[in-house]
């Protein structure tokens, strides 16, 4: 993103090491995020819960390594926050459902302790949506969360908590989850980069599970640089050389229907990128059924959250709002047979497109069908028709802000192969994309 007046804050993750060495202390850096969440958040409520003694001390260490010359990792001393499911020790680990308001964690998640161990300062724990099942973060435990980008409307979700206090500039990155497309679908509405590495590069230990089957632990940040360290410090391995194959640009036509904006964006973006250089091809996937694939992905979660959720359930019903224990009720309703025949549509189309897809680097759609929309409109059912695919196939994937259309971020959304060298293809792509522009109230 582009336009912060604060360089501690234009500086991201990447950017850190270099103040450091400028006479910027991590204690600096860390101040700084947590005078912005006292004076901005309000606005967004994208924050639940502050650690601030604990991220204060984590960054007093960081000081004492960096002057020593004994800094544990690129990104010792960044100020980092996590989604409310993710586990963070002494913290309320809720993931948005009242029932479980005062489930406090004893030990962070698997995810948190690396970024710890790496020197990362945890400020606390974001808003999203309740139980990580749905996508606007309309949240009636936590409260609302709104986009910075403009009031009253969504972030996405579920991690919009995570992908607004990135995008406002709360933290230098963060943790989110997704089983559809929950880290994507949030950074693509509030215009920064969401990163899903592949199907357990990130350890879901001490996450709260939607789906055991889909969920992935993904990063939102402000450049794609800044998530590849965060997500290496959190397990995943090194970049790699891109591959120099052609990009498949995936053609929609009867398969989604995308907003004027946002198809007008993508067909600006496929050209800007072909002046650029890059290697296009259209690429027709027969037989595919986006709905089809949202519809089982849904079917899944419910019935695998409902059984994450079953104790709770009976000992506190009332502790899940009236919509999400319809949802979970649904999936506990779902015979076997159907729970088969979804697993098994899932499996045969991660068959296809990777075989289909084989000749190329990576496949490119918009993130989303539409922009961000308003709390009190209807919400779109094919919010996750496109981030679902890479959920489907495990894949590394990579929202990538692309510019804007009437005041509102557009995203790219690329779906790799090989993670490394996904890494540096969203790297590359970045450079030759424009970012969204910081909402003036949050510079």
């Amino acid at each position: 993103m582009t336009g912060f007046s604060d360089p501690i804050v234009a500086a991201g993750v990447a950017g850190l090491p270099a103040l450091y060495a400028s006479g910027v202390s991590p204690v600096d850096v860390t101040e700084a995020y947590l005078a912005r969440i006292e004076r901005l958040d309000p606005a967004i409520n994208a924050v639940v819960e502050l650690d601030a003694a604990g991220a204060r001390a984590e960054a007093r260490a960081s000081a004492r390594r960096w002057a020593e010359g004994k800094a544990r990792s690129p990104i010792d001393g960044a100020p980092i926050a996590v989604k409310a499911n993710i586990g963070v020790e002494g913290l309320v680990h809720s993931a948005g459902i009242k029932a479980y308001a005062r489930n406090v964690a004893p030990v962070d998640a698997a995810c948190v302790a690396r970024l710890r161990a790496a020197g990362a300062a945890i400020l606390g724990t974001l808003n999203m949506h309740e139980a990580a099942l749905g996508a606007t973060n309309d949240n009636a435990f936590l409260g609302r969360c709104t986009n910075p980008h403009r009031a009253g409307f969504t972030p996405g979700g579920s991690s919009g908590g995570s992908a607004a206090a990135v995008a406002a500039g709360l933290c230098a990155a963060a943790l989110g989850t997704d089983t559809m497309g929950s880290v994507r679908l949030p950074s693509s509405y509030c215009g920064v980069v969401g990163y899903k590495p592949a199907l357990g590069a990130i350890s879901t230990e001490g996450v709260t599970a939607l789906s055991w089957t889909l969920d992935h632990v993904g990063v939102h940040a402000r450049s794609a640089e800044d998530a590849a360290l965060v997500a290496r410090a959190c397990g995943v391995g090194e970049v790699a050389a891109a591959e120099n194959r052609p990009l498949a640009v995936l053609d929609l036509d009867g398969l989604v229907t995308l907003e004027p904006a946002v198809a007008e964006g993508f067909a600006r973006t496929l050209d800007d990128l072909t002046s650029a250089g890059w290697r296009l091809e259209r690429l027709r996937i027969e037989d595919l059924d986006l709905g089809a694939l949202r519809r089982a992905g849904l079917l899944i979660s419910e019935v695998e959250g409902g059984i994450e959720h079953r104790r709770a359930l009976a000992l506190d019903p009332e502790g899940f709002t009236p919509e999400l224990r319809s949802l979970l009720a649904w999936g506990a309703r779902q015979t076997p047979a159907r729970l088969a025949e979804a697993y098994r549509l899932l499996t045969e189309t991660r068959r296809k497109i990777l075989v289909t897809t084989a000749p190329y680097a990576g496949i490119l759609t918009p993130t989303t069908p539409q922009q961000a929309f308003a709390f009190d409109g209807a919400i779109p059912a094919s919010q996750a028709d496109l981030t679902a695919l890479g959920n489907v196939l495990g894949a590394p994937t990579y929202a990538l802000p692309s510019g804007e259309a009437n005041g509102l971020p557009l995203s790219l959304h690329l779906i790799g192969r090989a993670e490394g060298a996904t890494q540096a293809l969203a790297a590359r792509l970045s450079q030759a994309l424009p970012s969204a522009t910081v909402p003036e109230a949050f510079r």
